[in-house]
């Protein structure tokens, strides 16, 4: 039943997308500056029987309608609600039909809400977005839809991957998805940009709001994940560089360099076509990461499938995008020869964007070339954090000073007044950096700098804030709260990493052992029974001898039986300064379980900067919004 809904609702949406396609061309033959009701109705159409495919979906999770394929392989009748509606988006055609809403809202919202713009350009944004729409629908169904049935009808469900059935990984995909597919509508814009002659300041006008709307999304997303890995996989930090992370990440700096040259092409008129090639490369990545996870040619505990058809019909689909977006641009560019003065907020504009490609190079590099070595030479080699480290860290640091230094400069041309006050501003962070250095031992020499640079960004967003504030001016306080936070970020992932203690330790129940200022006994093992799994847990005494504190601990080896899984859970002990992390794993035929204990000072404080860097896109989306009105 609820697949012959969903199938129908699927095709129904395809003739829609035609129809829609089909009456917008019609409409550009017109010479009328309004569009047509039947665009509208078919939009409304459209975008409700995509929702209504989809709460199908969650229904036949919610009800356990195995009778569904992908309804049986990734649930079971014991597992809680929550993980049940997850469990919707946790499976690869699920979160491909999520791609399809996206793709849906996001054309009608863009379509409702631009109505102050060009009818052309519109139409034409609307004509590419459902030719995406068209392409996942058919990857839909014909190759990976959520609604194919499987007979006769299973009593019970495979069950949901044990380490998804998580709250922080149930949102997570909604919110990088918003992300992810979100980039589209500014990919469709831009082509519509070139095609009907909407460029300059009101093309800028018309695409910052749903830029900001993507990277904020897109920024809490990567958040979400990082925080699950951080206590479900066990890892123990903030940041993996493993290949899917990185997947998420490259559309991020993108959409980063994008959102402030947007700042010159409406302040200045200048980047049109940087603005542009920014729009089309954002998808792009956002479309080889869903094909790089999907195919499974990624080896990570994030990918979804390793099917090559899967990966064949992206891969095509990808290169169309690239070939049409690519031919319209070389049709329509032209090579403007801009005169930028070297000292001028759009030359600082112009070295932010450097800044991103530069790392979106190298995290590119250090994520598909791997695969090209297995491809040539049948040889696997491993790019892991010590290439990312080496390579970004240094470049991060001249970063961060140019970040401090651009928003204080002018339009146009700067006269240097503010010269004396950045140099107040570097004293005062060498001072602070050397007070850490003297309080709390020494660390390298790149840990200074990146130490100094991070409080040069701080002090100068304090700085900033401040004027603001006496002037009654609420103008810049996102941009002043995102570059504060990404100083924080930056600062307490530095003090992290100098300040952080990690042990690798066997011990067997009843055994005591002191390292570093810390003993460490293991002082329990019991069983537990859970709704839907088993847990051993173990209970640690952690002391720490220097300042007499102690506190208990319970890491849990979790014992699923649908699907039969053993997944180690981390117990973690967060304190405003530190956390207390610790998990366990049973050593085979032996009394002996492995033990890894760590303590990460300033984790909370990672997480809170991320959240306010999203903070502040958000209040610059408000503030937009409030101007239109």
């Amino acid at each position: 039943m609820l697949s012959n809904i969903g199938n129908s609702i699927l095709f129904l949406s395809v003739l829609l997308c035609f129809s829609i396609i089909y009456y917008s061309f019609q409409n550009l033959k017109t010479n009328k500056d309004s569009i047509t009701k039947i665009i509208f109705q078919l939009c409304v159409l459209q975008s409700t029987f995509i929702i209504i495919s989809f709460l199908t979906l969650i229904a036949g999770f919610l009800i356990s309608d195995f009778s569904l394929i992908a309804v049986y392989q990734n649930s079971h009748t014991l597992k809680p609600a929550l993980y049940k509606i997850a469990g919707t988006w946790g499976n690869h055609e699920g979160s491909l039909l999520l791609w399809v809403l996206i793709l849906t809202l996001f054309s009608f919202f863009f379509l409702i809400l631009n109505k102050n713009h060009s009818k052309n350009y519109r139409i034409y944004t609307l004509i590419f977005q459902n030719i995406l729409i068209l392409g996942f629908l058919f990857f839909l169904l014909f190759n990976s839809n959520p609604f194919s049935v499987i007979s006769p009808e299973p009593k019970e469900g495979l069950g949901l991957n044990p380490i998804l059935q998580d709250p922080a990984l149930a949102i997570h995909p909604p919110l990088l998805y918003i992300g992810f597919v979100g980039s589209s509508i500014y990919f469709s814009a831009a082509i519509a940009s070139m095609l009907s002659n909407y460029s300059g300041k009101l093309f800028a006008k018309s695409i910052k709001n749903w830029v900001l709307v993507s990277w904020s999304f897109q920024t809490i997303g990567i958040l979400t994940g990082s925080i699950w890995a951080y206590y479900e996989l066990g890892w123990g930090g903030f940041w993996f560089w493993d290949p899917v992370e990185n997947a998420s990440l490259l559309p991020w700096f993108v959409m980063t360099a994008l959102f402030h040259s947007l700042i010159v092409l409406e302040k200045r008129n200048l980047l049109y076509f940087w603005v542009i090639i920014l729009c089309i490369l954002t998808f792009i990545l956002s479309v080889t990461g869903t094909f790089l996870i999907r195919s499974g040619i990624l080896n990570s505990v994030h990918t979804f499938a390793n099917d090559p058809s899967r990966g064949i019909f992206i891969l095509i689909f990808l290169s169309l995008m690239i070939f049409t977006s690519v031919f319209v641009l070389f049709k329509k560019l032209k090579i403007n020869s801009y005169n930028v003065n070297f000292y001028s907020k759009e030359t600082f504009v112009l070295i932010n964007n450097w800044f991103m490609i530069f790392y979106l190079i190298t995290v590119m590099l250090g994520t598909v070339y791997p695969i090209f070595t297995e491809v040539l030479n049948d040889s696997k080699v491993s790019v892991g954090p010590p290439f990312y480290n080496t390579v970004i860290i240094p470049v991060v640091i001249f970063f961060l000073f140019f970040m401090s230094i651009g928003p204080k400069v002018r339009w146009i041309k700067d006269n240097l007044k503010n010269l004396n006050v950045i140099l107040g501003i570097l004293f005062f962070s060498i001072l602070i950096n050397f007070l850490i250095f003297y309080l709390f031992k020494s660390y390298s020499l790149i840990s200074n700098f990146i130490i100094i640079s991070s409080f040069f960004l701080i002090f100068s967003s304090l700085i900033d804030f401040v004027e603001h504030f006496k002037n009654h001016s609420i103008k810049n306080y996102s941009r002043i709260i995102s570059h504060m936070s990404f100083g924080l970020l930056v600062l307490f992932i530095g003090l992290n990493h100098n300040f952080s203690l990690e042990k690798d330790l066997n011990l067997k129940l009843g055994e005591k052992i002191t390292f570093e200022g810390y003993s460490l006994k293991f002082e329990k093992l019991y069983l537990k029974e859970f709704k839907n799994y088993k847990a051993i847990i173990g209970e640690f005494e952690v002391n720490n001898l220097k300042d007499n504190f102690n506190l208990s601990l319970y890491p849990q080896i979790r014992i699923y039986e649908n699907p039969n899984t053993l997944t180690y859970e981390a117990s973690i002990k967060t304190g405003i300064l530190k956390d207390y992390y610790l998990t366990m794993s049973n050593i085979d035929r032996s009394d002996y379980y492995n033990v890894k204990f760590q303590k990460k000072p300033f984790m909370i404080w990672i997480w809170i900067s991320v959240i306010l860097i999203s903070l502040g896109g958000f209040l610059r989306l408000f503030k937009n919004e409030k101007k239109n009105y």
